[in-house]
């Protein structure tokens, strides 16, 4: 019995689980929004907001708490100096779950996770509309049919002819294929052992 082990184990060991966690909170402080299924989301939320309150404390014993969980100075540099910043009004409440659609194959749920705070807009689904001076340019594009282009010919110079080559035909006909002798079939294995003349035949 599972008694006071709270927490999803994502289908993974201990290592592989945080090492997954890891990794998608880098992806957060990084692209500000991720897509991942629901249940990665809701378990890489913990880590996050853990990440962040170490980032609002900004002293030295936090920073290496924070560098024992990413294992990377980059990253702790930009949540101590860009990420946690953003969040000094708020007590809580850093990141957001949004339900996004079903993954085709496992038909699998799943959600955007993003900061509360962004520097950035982002829009995720929306098709990039033409403006006005491409629909121009669109429409100003004459099409030109194979009919109406017309082979340059080029004239031989005076004094100098132009040998005439006849090519062969490629296509065969039927006669000409069934003319082609066979090849006798030779006989292996054991057909081969009962088609040996014997010596005393």
């Amino acid at each position: 019995m599972r008694h006071a082990k709270a927490g999803n184990r994502l289908s993974r060991n201990q290592s592989l689980r945080k090492a997954t966690l890891r990794d998608m909170a880098k992806a957060v402080f990084l692209q500000e929004r991720i897509c991942t299924t629901r249940a990665k989301a809701k378990e890489a939320r913990k880590l996050i907001e853990k990440l962040i309150t170490l980032g609002k404390k900004d002293t030295l014993a936090a920073r290496r708490r924070a560098f024992a969980i990413l294992c990377d100075h980059a990253e702790v540099s930009q949540l101590f100096t860009h990420v946690a910043p953003r969040f000094k009004a708020r007590s809580g409440g850093y990141t957001r779950i949004i339900p996004y659609m079903q993954r085709g194959g496992d038909n699998a749920a799943l959600a955007f996770l993003e900061l509360t705070e962004k520097t950035r807009t982002i829009i995720t689904g929306q098709k990039r509309l033409k403006t006005a001076k491409e629909t121009k340019e669109v429409g100003d594009v004459k099409t030109v049919s194979e009919a109406e282009v017309k082979p340059t010919e080029t004239k031989p110079a005076a004094g100098t002819t132009t040998p005439t080559v006849t090519a062969a035909p490629t296509t065969h006909s039927k006669a000409v294929v069934k003319s082609t002798p066979k090849t006798a079939s030779k006989f292996t294995g054991i057909r081969k052992f009962f088609q040996r003349k014997t010596g005393g035949e």
